[in-house]
């Protein structure tokens, strides 16, 4: 069966406008390391972040002198405020907020760069008649503030430029006279 004119100079004007648009899929990060040690506490975000460099093409090492570069977890906080409340004093709104406290250095210093630290926020309204539903959601918004600091610990790597070590190989030992 033949395809009409019509519909295919409607399937190339949609190819056209998709192509036009810019869409692109994500692909993976442009990290210019390919090793990492991680150190401190294990954070709830700990698996989301090393499941996301293995993705990237990062190695996950057990020793800081085969890393390129060294990522230091301080700490992580959750918290949780209220935003309003009604004329019948109870809550209305929270204030959802989670930090993760971090550091990197490379091997080849041995001084730590400043503390950096991720903070995400989200509001969300609670009404106690819905208890199990705003419960549902209040997680929902921690998991996504996590995946959201995850993202942007990877972008923060991607900036770091660790210097180049040599390899074992292309080094000459000093000649001894």
């Amino acid at each position: 069966m033949p395809i009409s004119s019509i519909a295919r100079l409607s399937l190339i004007v949609c190819i056209l406008t998709l192509a036009a648009c810019g869409f692109q899929l994500r692909g993976v990060a442009d990290l210019s390391f390919q090793n990492l040690y991680i150190q401190g506490p294990q954070l709830s975000i700990s698996r989301a972040l090393n499941k996301l460099l293995v993705v990237n093409g990062v190695k996950i090492v057990n020793d800081k002198e085969s890393a390129d570069l060294l990522l230091e977890f301080m700490n992580e906080t959750v918290e949780k405020r209220i935003l309003s409340l009604s004329g019948a004093g109870r809550v209305t709104e929270y204030d959802l907020f989670y930090r993760v406290h971090f550091r990197l250095r490379d091997p080849s210093n041995p001084l730590w760069g400043e503390v950096q630290t991720i903070e995400e926020r989200r509001d969300f309204s609670y009404d106690d008649t819905q208890l199990l539903a705003k419960q549902s959601e209040e997680v929902r918004l921690n998991d996504d503030m996590r995946a959201d600091a995850v993202r942007e610990i990877l972008r923060r790597l991607i900036v770091q430029k660790p210097a180049k070590r040599s390899a074992p190989s292309e080094q000459t030992p000093a000649a001894s006279e």
